[in-house]
């Protein structure tokens, strides 16, 4: 027989049961331990993150994480390279081939709009790992499988897009993803200093609404045919 509600909050496990919890489910502790270490690497960089913190934040020992990864250098080629395969993931659900391509562009522009403005994180892994050169990206052998695809895909949807009228024909497919990829990262990433500059609060509701209309304007103003 269930108990009569009390109005209390359910009890939360204590942390040695939840740690206990995550050491019998591997799956449930690497995630831990990813997401833990996305945190740390965004907020203070490769050179700055604590095992430590980490290992705090994920609720596990320091020898536990490094049996899931061996080092801090892996853990962060971890974090990278499943930050890379979230936005994939993320446009291949778009479906873009399933739908006209102007509005197939559309969606490619506002999701990765809202994806560097929902998920700061990102931008601040990109950013640390220019500033070291892409030391750590040029080594992943998955790169090649998570972008070639998107580039065959804006390939083919840029010939739709000749065939049907829509596009010029002399678009190349890595430039415009460049091209759309700049719009919404520089937004996000210069908000703080771009706002002060111009005197307004560019993370505002209105501006960013404006801002993706903008962008979605811009590419697709770039991709039409020219008179």
């Amino acid at each position: 027989m269930s108990q009569a509600y009390s109005g209390a909050s359910p009890r939360k496990a204590a942390p040695a049961e939840a740690r206990a919890v995550r050491l019998r489910d591997p799956a449930r502790t690497r995630a831990a331990i990813l997401a833990a270490a996305r945190v740390e690497f965004s907020d203070r960089g490769l050179e700055g993150a604590r095992i430590d913190a980490i290992a705090g934040r994920a609720g596990i020992n320091k020898r536990m994480l490094y049996h899931y990864f061996g080092s801090k250098d892996a853990l962060y080629c971890a974090v990278l390279t499943e930050a890379y395969r979230e936005i994939r993931e993320g446009e291949r659900a778009l479906k873009l081939d399933q739908v006209e391509p102007v509005e197939a562009v559309e969606r490619l522009v506002r999701f990765t709009f809202r994806h560097f403005l929902e998920c700061p994180w990102f931008i601040a892994l990109l950013t640390n790992e220019n500033l070291l050169k892409a030391r750590y990206l040029r080594t992943l052998p998955e790169m090649h499988g998570l972008h070639s695809p998107l580039v065959d895909e804006l390939r083919k949807l840029i010939r739709r897009g000749v065939k049907s009228g829509a596009f010029r024909a002399d678009i190349d497919p890595v430039q415009l993803y460049i091209s759309i990829a700049a719009l919404g990262y520089f937004y996000v990433s210069n908000n703080a200093t771009l706002s002060v500059i111009f005197e307004t609060d560019l993370s505002s509701r209105a501006h960013i609404a404006a801002r993706e209309a903008h962008a979605v304007e811009m590419v697709l103003d770039h991709l039409k045919v020219r008179a």
